[in-house]
């Protein structure tokens, strides 16, 4: 099972396509570390916000996270190099995966805040020189950065740092309505130059990543998913205040639910329930289609063939591309 771990709404970025910053979390409502304890064994963990790095008891939390969770990445602006950067020297096993929504210009124009690709880019290399491996950025695409797309791919590429996708969305967690591409060909465009660079690359991951990829350009397309999400079965997401949610994909207006809250029953209780049977037939009914790595990614290594079949048929469409 994988997890979304939300520790704080509060969020010191002013993202144009992410409105969490206007409803932050009041620090005295958020849980607890010692909440944690309840959890239950998990392959994988993504601890995120907001920007987890505001809360100041982010280490007791990733600490207790690592007695549940076989990996653990953290997701953050970047911003709080010294905070982060102490974390990582007492646990080179964690992982870091910072926001960069373009080129310098563009990311900050983004993210609202002067500097930030400057602040990102010099925690990701201070990351690598303390030895820490598993690090990488990510961009989540929209009309305004498709352009620097590619760039920010090679930039990862020779620096050796992963490299996360994503495309706007909408949800309740994102606190929007109004995240449209307006010009979705050009964005699909840019996708599908990665997704030929991902393919032509070395390395069975870089070719899993393509997938995810071509399954961005359906999801812009209106598109069936590529797989069935697993929301609320596979995965699930425990929000700042305690309670349990299939997804943070969910929109007021769609649906919107949760397990239960952590803080009154066990995880078992909030899991085997009634009300969780309820949330999975919603999930297997959900209208919204999304393609998000939270999901998308639990569902390609459930179904592995599907995706290891695209990329057999992909590569073999493409004989003697095989450069770097």
């Amino acid at each position: 099972m994988e997890a979304a771990i939300v520790t704080t709404y509060r969020c010191d970025n002013r993202c144009r396509m992410c409105g969490i910053w206007k409803y932050p979390s009041r620090p005295e409502d958020e849980f607890k570390p010692a909440l944690l304890r309840k959890l239950p064994r998990l392959s994988f963990c993504n601890v995120t916000g907001g920007e987890p790095f505001l809360r100041e008891d982010i280490e007791e939390i990733v600490f207790l996270l690592a007695e549940k969770a076989g990996r653990i990445v953290i997701s953050t602006n970047g911003y709080h190099t010294d905070r982060i950067m102490a974390l990582a020297r007492r646990n080179r096993r964690l992982g870091f995966r910072v926001s960069l929504e373009g080129l310098p210009a563009v990311n900050d124009e983004l993210r609202g805040r002067p500097d930030g690709f400057d602040h990102g880019l010099r925690t990701l290399l201070e990351l690598r020189a303390a030895g820490v491996k598993d690090i990488g950025f990510g961009i989540t695409v929209s009309d305004r950065n498709a352009g620097d797309l590619m760039e920010l791919y090679r930039l990862s590429r020779l620096l050796g740092f992963e490299f996360a996708t994503a495309v706007v969305h909408n949800s309740y967690y994102f606190h929007t309505t109004d995240n449209v591409l307006r010009d979705p060909e050009k964005v699909v465009g840019a996708f599908g130059e990665l997704v030929e660079a991902q393919l032509r690359a070395g390395g069975v991951k870089s070719w899993f990543r393509a997938y995810f990829n071509h399954g961005l350009i359906r999801y812009i397309r209106g598109q069936e998913r590529l797989l069935p999400c697993g929301a609320g079965t596979d995965l699930f997401f425990l929000d700042p205040f305690g309670d349990v949610r299939p997804c943070n994909g969910m929109e007021d207006g769609v649906w919107l639910d949760s397990f239960g809250n952590l803080n009154d029953r066990s995880f078992g209780e909030i899991w085997n329930s009634p009300k969780a049977a309820e949330i999975r037939a919603k999930v297997r009914a959900c209208p919204k289609n999304c393609w998000m790595i939270g999901t998308a990614g639990p569902a390609m290594k459930k179904r592995l063939g599907k995706p290891a079949s695209w990329v057999v048929k992909s590569k073999l469409r493409r004989p003697g591309k095989t450069s770097s």
